[in-house]
């Protein structure tokens, strides 16, 4: 597997490198530059995808995006079906740091088939992409418990493991937030993926929560969400509550991001349009802070 590269530019090459790339971002953290990629959840193109995933991953990439992140569809692959889409990503010089992952895909029947499959891939994380809520504070704790089991199964192989919240893990149980017991009961290796959108339709606070985990929050996806009942998450990035600056700069600052993802559930365009105005808004919006 590739290991992602981290790399420090004098001013002067920075400069240069930014003209050449304007769709890379700089983020600065004790005095350092980086570049941190936006990417795409293929969620988002999902009716796209199922019609030809190649043609979707070209499609995305020549947009700009410099990162995509797969979703359920893949764990059906073979190895030489992620070989096949491996030499894609490669040839259009893009990358896949994480997929999105079911609970089942880190059991003991398919966990190997999981790795090969990301191995293959060269991502870092294997992100938990959901878990039904629990009633009681116990069944996050073992949620936890079974996050740190797969990351212990998984490291040798240089893979992390990474869980994406959804608006259940910021709703109080017994007087805590999930989300607080998982961050807790996880070992500090286990990316806690922010999910912005549901954790501001749920209430929570992205940016307190970002900056009571430092160096956690090494992914985020980048949806939007309205007040509008008629609107909810069809809202584009940059069109809902989120406060992006701030949230921007917290991740930055604090968070320890890695790359950035964009995620749209719905909206009034067709799924590649609306990716590309998300994209072009996001633009705007970070290089804006």
């Amino acid at each position: 597997m590739t290991s992602m590269p981290s790399i420090t530019f004098s001013r002067r090459s920075f400069i240069a490198l930014s003209a050449a790339l304007p769709w890379a971002f700089r983020g600065l953290v004790s005095g350092s530059t980086y570049y941190i990629p936006v990417g795409l959840e293929l969620y988002s193109v999902r009716d796209e995808l199922k019609k030809d995933p190649q043609a979707t991953v070209r499609a995305v990439a020549k947009m700009g995006y410099q990162l995509v992140e797969f979703y359920a569809p893949y764990y059906e692959w073979t190895a030489a079906q992620a070989k096949d889409m491996r030499k894609l990503l490669d040839d259009l010089k893009i990358r896949c740091y994480s997929t999105h992952n079911d609970e089942s895909f880190f059991s003991a029947e398919k966990i190997d088939h999981a790795r090969e499959l990301n191995q293959i891939l060269g991502t870092k994380y294997m992100v938990q992409a959901w878990s039904d809520p629990k009633p009681d504070l116990d069944g996050w704790k073992s949620l936890a418990e079974k996050l740190n089991a797969a990351a212990e199964k998984l490291e040798p192989a240089g893979l992390k493991v990474g869980y994406h919240n959804h608006d259940a893990e910021w709703k109080m149980v017994a007087g805590k937030r999930p989300i607080e017991v998982l961050a807790a009961n996880t070992k500090p290796s286990v990316m806690l993926q922010l999910d912005v959108g549901t954790c501001v339709e749920a209430g929570g606070d992205p940016v307190a929560w970002i900056k009571a985990n430092p160096g956690r929050i090494r992914s985020i996806h980048c949806k939007d969400w309205s007040a509008d009942p008629n609107v909810g998450y069809k809202a584009l990035f940059g069109e809902g509550k989120a406060d992006w600056k701030s949230i921007f700069n917290a991740a930055e600052t604090d968070g320890g991001v890695e790359y950035y993802l964009i995620e749209q559930e719905g909206s009034r365009y067709p799924e590649l349009e609306t990716v590309q105005r998300c994209l072009a808004t996001f633009r705007k919006t970070h290089g804006a802070r």
